[in-house]
């Protein structure tokens, strides 16, 4: 039987651009451009290495997003992925992590999985907690911020790196995992990929086929909530420290003022 693998991925404002929160506090997700989460990138490429050895494997990414966010389904559907699942519903707007996961676990189940793989944050939010909701979600085991992923006999395997070692750790399939962005660089789509795309089927889901309450998810569903935001003050001047012979000391005092040392 056909190794069913899902990828989480996400469609994220550009880090590199001007962002801003929308009136409701939301963020911003009109006025700058978009783009496949890099970390994301990293799962659609584990995915696809775990296809590559399995020899029989169907690797699916899977969004919940605007209508925008298929740019993100193309771009993994071009580095090689199979097909594509989009989730797009407005009640899907301003949820939080409780509701994400939720949206993504009825897909998944939906979609039919052996394997999740989710990157290990998003670029544009952080957290890093929604592969692990998603598992409890979906009553699997989660395998989480994983350097090396590998699958064989039914078993996902991986290593984890911390600060001082580093651990192995496996889970019997079907399994939720994420990778670091120190799991190996993601291929760039080739040509020839970029055209195969444009062929590949992408499937569009809202939440009436996922059986999900519109109440559930959106702001109003949502656990947590923004109350204010406001403009990063802008760049000061620092400290210069002019070397007449009391430079060393001036910057050991400078440090030594701020704890550093």
């Amino acid at each position: 039987m056909s190794l069913r693998i899902v990828v989480c991925v996400k469609y994220v404002p550009d880090a590199t651009g001007d962002r801003r929160f929308s009136d409701d506090l939301t963020v911003d997700r009109e006025d700058v451009d978009g783009l496949l989460s890099e970390l994301d990138e990293y799962a659609v490429e584990q995915a696809l290495r775990v296809a590559e050895g399995a020899g029989d494997a169907e690797v699916t990414v899977l969004t919940v997003g605007p209508e925008d966010a298929r740019d993100a389904l193309r771009k993994a559907l071009s580095m090689g992925a199979d097909r594509a699942v989009h989730v797009e519903d407005e009640s899907v707007h301003g949820s939080d992590v409780m509701g994400t996961s939720l949206v993504l676990a009825r897909a998944v189940e939906k979609a039919g999985f052996d394997l999740v793989v989710a990157g290990m944050a998003s670029t544009d939010g952080g957290g890093g907690v929604v592969p692990a909701l998603l598992a409890e979600r979906l009553g699997v085991a989660q395998v989480t911020l994983l350097s090396e992923v590998s699958v064989e006999g039914g078993v996902v395997r991986g290593r984890r790196d911390g600060d001082v070692a580093s651990e192995w750790l496996e889970a019997s399939l079907p399994a939720v995992v994420s990778v670091t962005d120190q799991s190996g660089e993601a291929r760039y789509p080739s040509f020839k990929g970029i055209m195969a795309a444009k062929k590949k089927p992408v499937e569009s889901w809202d939440l009436d086929g996922l059986g999900v309450e519109a109440g559930e998810v959106g702001l109003g569903g949502a656990f947590t909530q923004v109350v204010s935001v406001a403009e990063r003050p802008a760049r000061t001047v620092g400290t210069v420290v002019t070397d007449e012979g009391e430079g060393g000391r001036q910057v050991a005092e400078f440090l030594a003022g701020r704890k550093f040392i």
